[in-house]
């Protein structure tokens, strides 16, 4: 019981932080950290829906596709993470104003803030939602890598909010993506103190 309150005390900041990486410092750029996060900015773009919902919208209808891929316990977690994040977007975006002076020390700021995010979902059993969901799902039947796949997904959505918005945003969401990706990193093989209650099953997944 104490070990999985820890687990989703640990997913929800994690997704706080991520949240929060999106809110202040991304989204006010229309800078995607990936994806789900370009689709959510088009959905504002195009339907004026809330950046937060938006990002709901994105990631839940892939998740609920999920289920037979990953488990039940990887997608409620996952499902979990991804609402905290929504409501975190939307609750800033809404009643938080914050100066944005400068667009690098944004970009550096959110990609760091949302790999610490993300590093910590994933190693607590859950993920961020995103393109890797439909992109290990088109893995797995088409015999492709997922990679290749995610990184075509991802690809295609930045070019996308892009023509959209400002062709920049490829640039800007690569170096995002790049930032992001070694901070996930550092995040996922940190040793962290240990409690008698824990057990660290996360190195075993």
């Amino acid at each position: 019981m104490n070990r999985h309150l820890y687990t989703y005390v640990l997913l929800f900041i994690g997704a706080v932080v991520q949240g929060t990486s999106m809110a202040i410092f991304l989204f006010p750029h229309s800078i995607p950290s990936g994806g789900a996060a370009g689709l959510a900015i088009l959905m504002n773009h195009w339907l004026h829906l809330p950046l937060g919902l938006a990002l709901w919208v994105a990631n839940f209808s892939f998740l609920v596709l999920a289920l037979k891929y990953f488990g039940y316990s990887w997608t409620i977690r996952t499902m979990y993470s991804v609402t905290i994040t929504s409501i975190t977007v939307n609750l800033i975006t809404e009643y938080v104003s914050f100066p944005h002076v400068n667009l690098w020390l944004d970009l550096l700021c959110g990609s760091i803030l949302f790999g610490i995010g993300v590093g910590i979902l994933i190693r607590h059993g859950a993920s961020s939602g995103g393109m890797v969901i439909p992109a290990l799902m088109i893995a797995t039947y088409k015999g492709w890598s997922p990679g290749k796949v995610m990184l075509g997904l991802n690809l295609f959505i930045f070019i996308l909010t892009a023509s959209v918005i400002d062709f920049k945003i490829v640039f800007y969401a690569i170096l995002c993506q790049t930032i992001s990706t070694n901070i996930i990193d550092i995040i996922y093989y940190l040793k962290w103190p240990s409690f008698p209650f824990i057990s660290l099953g996360w190195r075993k997944k």
